[in-house]
C-alpha cells in the first residue's frame, strides 16, 4: 500500500469527522436555534426541511460537475463553505439569516457529502478491502465530539455564535491543509457514449433497492438527530443540558458499530450484516417509543447507534460495486435519496407527533428499517454481472446510466 493511499485515507477521515462535528453542533442545538430566531413547532419542519431539500440540489450539481472538476476539488472548498455557514446560523439575529444560512448549509452538505463518498468508494477499491465502514467510524467520533461541544454550549449556556466560533476557526484551516493529500480515482473505467435508453432501465432496476435503503436509513438517522433532544425534553420529560445526551450516545454507538464493521463484512459478508443491523435499529425504536423515562430512552437511542450505522456506508460501497466504471456517479445519484430520506424523516414524525403522539411516531421508522430485510440480497457482490464475465454490463449502459435515473 502506498503512502500517497495512507495519506489520503488518513486525510479523508478526518474530512469525514470534520463534517460530523459541524452536523452535530446544527442538529443538536435546534431547540436552541428555535428559541433563538423564535421558529414555532408548526414552521420549524419547514426550516428542517429546506436543509436536505437542498442538498439534494448540491448532490445533483456534483454528479454534473465531477464531470469537469475532480470530487477532491469539490470537497476542498464546499467544507468550508458548510463551516462558514454553521457560524451563520449561530451569530444572525432575524428569521431571513437564519434562512439564509440554512440554505448555504444545505447546498454545501449536498455537495461535500456527495464528493467525500465517491474519494471513499474509489479509496476501497485501490484498496482491494472493505475500508468504508472506517470513514463513516471518523463521522461518528466528529458526531461525538460535536455533540459534547454542545452538551457543553448548552450546560454553560453560552450564545449559539459563542459555541460555534472556535470550532470553526481551529477546523476552517485544519481542513484546507488536509485536502492537499485527497486522492482522486485517476483510472476511471472508460465509458462509451451510445444512443437509445434501454441501459438507463438496466441501471435503475439495479441502483432502485439501495436508494430505498438508502431512504429508509436516512430516515431513521433523522428521526434520531433532528427529534431526539426535543423527544428526551418534551416526552420524556429530561432538561435542556440532558436532552442533547441522546444524541451523543447514538454517535458513541455508531462508532463502535463502525469501528469494527469492516471486519464484520469481511468475515461474515455485507449481507449478514446489514441484516443484523436493520433487526437491532427497529429493536432500537422499538425501546424509544416505549421507554418509561429517558434512561430507558437512551438505551433505545443506543441500540440505534448500532443497527443504523452499518446500513449507509455499505449502500455506498455496493453502488460503488455494482458501477465500478462509473462509481462517481452512483454515488451522487445514490446520495440524492439519502436527503429524501431526512426530507421523509423529519416532516413525517413532526406531523406525527402533532396529529397522534411522538411515541407512536417513533413506531413508523421502526416498520420502515425492516424494509431493509426484504433488499438485503442487494448488498452481496455479483460476480455473474461484472466480475465473472457472464452478465457484466456494458460501459456504454454504466455511462447513460450515471446520466439520469
Amino acid at each position: 500500500m502506498t503512502d500517497v493511499l495512507r495519506r489520503g485515507r488518513g486525510s479523508l477521515a478526518f474530512s469525514f469527522l470534520v463534517q460530523g462535528v459541524a452536523f452535530a453542533l446544527l442538529v443538536t442545538r435546534i431547540p436552541a436555534i428555535q428559541d433563538r430566531y423564535g421558529v414555532s413547532d408548526a414552521l420549524l419542519p419547514a426550516f428542517l426541511a429546506a436543509v436536505p431539500v437542498l442538498a439534494g440540489v448540491g448532490s445533483v450539481s456534483t454528479e454534473r460537475l465531477v464531470k469537469r472538476v475532480p470530487p477532491s476539488r469539490l470537497l476542498r472548498w464546499s467544507q468550508p463553505v458548510v463551516l462558514l455557514a454553521l457560524l451563520g446560523v449561530g451569530a444572525g439575529e432575524r428569521m431571513g439569516e437564519l434562512a439564509v444560512a440554512l440554505a448555504a448549509f444545505g447546498l454545501a452538505v449536498g455537495m461535500l457529502d456527495a464528493s467525500m463518498n465517491m474519494l471513499g468508494v474509489s479509496l476501497q477499491r485501490s484498496y482491494g478491502r472493505s475500508i468504508m465502514l472506517s470513514f463513516h467510524a471518523a463521522y461518528s467520533l466528529g458526531g461525538i465530539v460535536g455533540a459534547s461541544l454542545a452538551w457543553a454550549g448548552a450546560h454553560w449556556g453560552l450564545a449559539l455564535w459563542v459555541s460555534y466560533l472556535p470550532v470553526v476557526v481551529v477546523l476552517l484551516p485544519a481542513v484546507l491543509l488536509g485536502s492537499r493529500w485527497y486522492v482522486d480515482d485517476r483510472s476511471p473505467a472508460p465509458v462509451e457514449e451510445e444512443k437509445g435508453g434501454e441501459g438507463q432501465v438496466v441501471v435503475f432496476r439495479w441502483l432502485l433497492p439501495l436508494c430505498l435503503v438508502m431512504t429508509v436509513a436516512y430516515i431513521g438517522d433523522s428521526t434520531v438527530s433532528n427529534w431526539s433532544a426535543k423527544y428526551l425534553q418534551d416526552v420524556l420529560g429530561s432538561s435542556e443540558q440532558m436532552a442533547t445526551v441522546p444524541y451523543n450516545v447514538y454517535m458513541v454507538t455508531t462508532l463502535l458499530g463502525r469501528a469494527i464493521g469492516d471486519f464484520g463484512v469481511r468475515r461474515f459478508g455485507a449481507v449478514a450484516v446489514v441484516r443484523g443491523g436493520a433487526l437491532v435499529a427497529a429493536v432500537g425504536f422499538a425501546v424509544v417509543a416505549g421507554a418509561p423515562g429517558a434512561w430507558v430512552g437512551m438505551l433505545g437511542f443506543t441500540l440505534l447507534g448500532l443497527g443504523l450505522c452499518v446500513l449507509v456506508p455499505q449502500t455506498f460501497a455496493a453502488a460503488g460495486r455494482l458501477f465500478p466504471g462509473a462509481s462517481d456517479a452512483a454515488v451522487a445519484r445514490l446520495n440524492i435519496f439519502n436527503y429524501v430520506g431526512f426530507l421523509i424523516g423529519s416532516p413525517l414524525v413532526g406531523a406525527l407527533g402533532d396529529l397522534w403522539s411522538y411515541r407512536g411516531a417513533m413506531l413508523v421508522p421502526m416498520v420502515l428499517v425492516l424494509v431493509t430485510l426484504v433488499y438485503a440480497r442487494s448488498f452481496a457482490p455479483r460476480p455473474d454481472r461484472y466480475g465473472g464475465g457472464h452478465e457484466r454490463p456494458r460501459t456504454a449502459d454504466v455511462g447513460r446510466g450515471s446520466n439520469g435515473l
